[in-house]
């Protein structure tokens, strides 16, 4: 089994290579320095749906590169995402959704894959770990071992087209004294996510028990902690679930695309 300090020392090819060989974890800790992604394919005919609502909904679906229809390797548009890499093998589970019904979690999406698809990468949290990490924040799912624990929350996002759901948040507690120091470094991040949606009472965003995620893993809140919320990339499969397209081919939640990307290309002053 590969150890935390193996995957931080992997570079992105070398992660890919992994999970296109059959490991199968979440990738919060691997290959710091680099963005993660999430992914959602759609039909051709729902692009532009998907465009609209990521324009509309920022916070949750901030866009690192589309793919052309039935394009599966490169998204280009002026910067090397994935040298030599295949979404369709090389995260290390898939969610495929028909009607906005899961049927299948497999490790490899080749099969399910059309040529009308039409790929969208989406920035990941987990990106700016490595950074809170350096500035000795801790991040409770890591340290425990488990996946980050991801709720459908009241607020809706700004529909578009035929898509239209929940926001989805990420939530990493944190001792209070740590909480501006981390909106001060996510918030220069805001290719994935970038600052805290909310911090403090779930109930504000409608989560009923943090111990119940509707992703992820539950993780341990030590006492005098605080609950903090970022926006999550997962929203868009919660808008494939509400919405119920024909065909969606995402990332499982927490198992992401690890991209060529230098971290610090998405920093800002």
């Amino acid at each position: 089994m590969i150890q935390r300090s193996d995957q931080e020392q992997l570079s992105p090819a070398a992660a890919r290579a992994q999970f296109r060989a059959g490991l199968r974890r979440p990738t919060s800790g691997f290959s710091p320095g680099y963005a993660q992604a999430n992914l959602l394919a759609l039909p051709r005919e729902l692009a532009f749906d998907m465009l609209l609502f990521a324009q509309r909904n920022p916070k949750s679906c901030p866009v690192l590169g589309v793919f052309e229809p039935g394009q599966y390797q490169d998204a280009g548009a002026g910067r090397a995402l994935l040298a030599e890499g295949d979404i369709r093998t090389d995260i290390p589970a898939y969610r495929v959704y028909r009607e906005g019904e899961l049927v299948a979690e497999p490790d490899d999406a080749s099969e399910h894959w059309r040529e009308d698809l039409v790929a969208f990468l989406i920035g990941c949290s987990f990106t700016f770990e490595a950074p809170l990490f350096q500035a000795g924040i801790p991040i409770a799912h890591i340290e425990q071992g488990v996946n980050v624990p991801m709720y459908k929350t009241s607020v809706r996002c700004e529909p578009a087209g035929r898509l239209t759901g929940p926001m989805v948040v990420s939530m990493r507690p944190m001792p209070a004294d740590k909480i501006a120091e981390a909106v001060r470094i996510t918030s220069r991040y805001p290719g994935v996510h970038g600052a805290p949606v909310h911090i403090g009472s779930p109930a504000e965003l409608g989560i009923a028990d943090l111990g119940n995620p509707d992703f992820g893993d539950p993780v341990e809140i030590p006492a005098g902690w605080t609950p903090v919320f970022w926006a999550c990339g997962v929203t868009p499969q919660a808008a494939v679930m509400e919405s119920r397209p024909e065909l969606a081919i995402s990332h499982a939640p927490g198992h992401m695309l690890i991209t060529d990307l230098p971290d610090a290309v998405l920093q800002v002053p």
